[in-house]
């Protein structure tokens, strides 16, 4: 229970074990909550609304603080921390959360005042998506102030390496989704999922950050001051990510905005996006959060040879993992969604479509978990200008082909366009820090990502002869029992083509978990 004490202070590879783990926790109970979505409401008129209604708030949250306000300001506040110079770094944090929180609220209520404008981009205004849709965002709306706030808050346990209160929060804002939905869905419809949300933010990253933050010392001073050098540093490393756009964010927007011409196809593409961001999420983001405040706390200390070492650890060590897992998930395809969505409103039918589209997923996942690494061994430098200028090029190359792509394969091209996008975006992060001499690409551990890559496509070969041989399964129970028995296949030759070949990953899991 030490390894979970809220105070604890972490090393990279814990606070990755201990992000990765409260990951999977979570997810896992983001798939029962998914998984009463579609049981109960199924793909159709509601589900694509609900889907949309996250839209604009997000849209908002990225444009006015970036999308990533605890990112840019772990950075400022490393500084003050390394530097001894706490009472600064507490007072720059009330000042950036006073300000941010009146120009973040101001949007929110003009939002809130022309929802209906920006719905009806996807739905036919009078139309019962687009009531459903307009109703939920402004819902939803409110919920960027503690979004926001949170974010804030968190960076402080962050700086002191403290990772539970960040791993425990969107574990909350999940089951207040599915309380909204449990405890109101016969009176409220899908609309009690909207307000399980606003619920959740409000307990989950806002409550449970400004905990970490109170126990730290931190006190919240009611002040403005334009002219304070934490706002105007955070002002600056911000407004690059506020200006400009990618991929990672704007991906699931292109996906429900070019499928909205069939009924059900935004509903089904973000089913399988977010199962595939289940494991994502754990390898992925969980590291990437967890080396953030290391790779920041090298830099700022002067130990550059040190820090592009770390990165490139991080990054071999991602990908590796990866190219396992995408393996599993692109061969078990059937039997996962089977598992998670099928039963009640969501049909076989809705399954297999389901399917096709999280296996086309699974193959990008070794570049959305290496480009969390790259972005943040930017952010850690201060340094977004640069990133964002080549993420907002790789976006708006990225429209025509997300179009082209949809109107030649429907809705699975928008999958492939999906892939294509995330790779274009990884390739410009690790080429761009290469060039500017902070991470070079000559760093990678490659004859370990051959090895993992060598036994990604054997495991996978197993699972593909599996499918052929195995009878037919159906119903819950067949659907487990296929995906356990893939899972073992996959284990088992994975397991052993990484040992014959010498590779270091085995035997480091090992040594870290003991």
């Amino acid at each position: 229970m030490a390894f979970l004490r809220p105070s604890r202070q972490h090393t990279a590879m814990s606070a990755a074990i201990l992000l990765g783990f409260f990951a999977l926790v979570s997810r896992v109970i983001g798939l029962v909550r998914d998984k009463y979505i579609a049981y109960t409401f199924g793909a159709g008129v509601g589900t694509d609304a609900y889907n949309v209604a996250f839209q604009l708030p997000d849209l908002i949250n990225y444009l006015l603080v970036g999308g990533a306000a605890s990112i840019s300001f772990v950075t400022i506040l490393s500084r003050y921390h390394e530097r001894g110079e706490l009472e600064e770094g507490d007072l720059a944090l009330s000042v950036i959360l006073n300000t941010m929180v009146l120009v973040l609220g101001g949007a929110i209520v003009l939002a809130e005042v022309f929802t209906p404008l920006y719905t009806d981009r996807f739905f036919p205004r009078g139309t019962p998506e687009s009531v459903l849709c307009t109703a939920m965002t402004r819902i939803l709306l409110p919920a960027q102030l503690f979004f926001f706030a949170g974010g804030v808050l968190a960076s402080v346990a962050l700086v002191r390496k403290q990772f539970t209160y960040q791993a425990i929060s969107p574990l909350v804002y999940t089951l207040g989704i599915i309380g909204g939905g449990l405890l109101f869905a016969g009176t409220l419809g899908i609309r009690s999922l909207a307000w399980g949300a606003l619920a959740g933010a409000v307990a989950g990253p806002f409550a449970v950050n400004g905990l970490a933050a109170w126990r730290a010392g931190v006190r919240w001073r009611p002040v403005l001051d334009l002219q304070n050098q934490g706002l105007r540093d955070w002002v600056r490393m911000s407004l690059p990510l506020m200006l400009g756009v990618s991929v990672v964010f704007l991906d699931s927007y292109f996906l429900t905005y070019f499928a909205k011409q069939t009924t059900g196809d935004i509903s089904k593409l973000m089913y399988a996006k977010r199962l595939f961001t289940a494991p994502m999420a754990i390898i992925g983001q969980a590291a990437g959060a967890a080396s953030l405040p290391f790779f920041a706390s090298l830099y700022s200390k002067g130990l550059h040879q040190d820090y592009r070492e770390a990165v490139n650890r991080s990054v071999s060590r991602i990908l590796s993992m990866s190219f396992l897992l995408s393996a599993a998930m692109y061969g078990l395809a059937g039997p996962m969604v089977d598992l998670v969505y099928r039963g009640g409103a969501f049909g076989r039918e809705a399954a297999v479509t389901t399917a096709m589209y999280f296996a086309t997923f699974a193959l990008s996942l070794p570049m959305w978990a290496s480009q969390a690494i790259y972005a943040r061994a930017f952010f850690a430098v201060g340094e977004t200008r640069a990133p964002m200028i080549g993420g907002t090029a790789i976006a708006a190359l990225s429209i025509p082909m997300y179009w082209l792509l949809h109107a030649r394969f429907g809705a699975m091209g928008l999958a492939w366009a999906s892939n294509l996008a995330i790779l274009a975006q990884t390739v410009m992060l690790a080429v761009l820090a290469h060039r500017r001499y902070l991470v070079p690409l000559f760093g990678l551990d490659v004859k370990e990502l051959q090895r993992s890559a060598l036994a990604a496509f054997l495991s996978f070969a197993g699972l593909d002869l599996l499918d052929h041989v195995m009878p037919a399964q159906v119903g819950l129970v067949g659907a487990a029992a296929e995906l356990l028995g893939g899972v073992a296949v996959w284990g088992a030759l994975a397991g052993l083509t990484l040992a014959l070949t010498g590779s270091k990953v085995v035997g480091e899991l090992r040594r870290r978990l003991a």
